[in-house]
């Protein structure tokens, strides 16, 4: 009886996992859309993701009390336990990132429906949406196969999204004088922003990923160092 019970709760352990990680596929979805909207100015699919962002929320809760459920009921150990600990931190991370696809659907309506946008920096905002995007499925595939090799590549790819969110920030400063183009790319530079934190939170899923392998958890960059010059 013991062994069956034993099986029933790695099955339920198993579960709640891909449960969790579906919701980076779901985040990928947004993500997916919201460039599009970004690229297109399509207001009514931006509304489309913010109705939508109910299915992450709802992922949130129901992983959320699983997990609560199952350290109140099987007490879990060693190896295990780190993995409950990853996953609820993660379904976090899922949840914010799919409040920064929010934001940037909620900024779209407010440059209008024909805003005098700038080509250059609407491409460097699309590559850092499909940056982003890349990070998260990267952040799933490092969970399913735990590879903390693959997790710590994070960093890498983090970096270059990072640098497109400077280069859009610097961009925008000195954008032009007309103040319509000046508005379009200050609301670009916050859309920028919120790829940027949608990167940060895939770097953050990775640290879980390694957490899990190692059983250390560390943070794989400390924010506090500057990025490296390049020429």
């Amino acid at each position: 009886m013991a062994s069956v019970t034993r099986a029933q709760y790695r099955e339920e352990l198993a579960g709640l996992e891909t449960k969790t990680l579906e919701g980076l596929d779901l985040v990928v979805t947004q993500i997916d859309r919201v460039v599009e909207a970004a690229e297109q100015q399509d207001i009514e699919l931006a509304e489309w993701v913010i109705g939508d962002d109910d299915r992450i929320d709802g992922r949130y809760l129901e992983v959320h009390q699983h997990i609560l459920s199952m350290l109140a009921l099987q007490a879990p150990v060693a190896g295990d336990l780190r993995v409950i600990a990853a996953l609820l931190h993660t379904i976090k991370h899922i949840e914010r990132m799919g409040d920064q696809c929010v934001n940037v659907a909620k900024l779209l309506p407010l440059a209008g429906h024909e805003p005098p946008r700038h080509p250059e920096l609407l491409a460097k905002l699309v590559q850092m949406g499909r940056l982003a995007r890349a990070e998260v499925i990267q952040s799933k595939q490092a969970f399913v196969m735990r590879d903390a090799t693959l997790a710590e590549d994070l960093v890498l790819q983090d970096r270059e999204i990072n640098r497109l969110n400077r280069e859009i920030f610097r961009h925008a400063i000195d954008i032009g004088d007309d103040p319509d183009v000046r508005e379009w790319a200050m609301t670009a530079t916050m859309m920028a922003r919120a790829f940027e934190r949608i990167g940060d939170n895939a770097v953050d899923i990775g640290e879980q990923v390694a957490f899990v392998v190692t059983g250390l958890f560390r943070e794989f960059s400390d924010s506090s160092t500057p990025p490296p010059q390049t020429e």
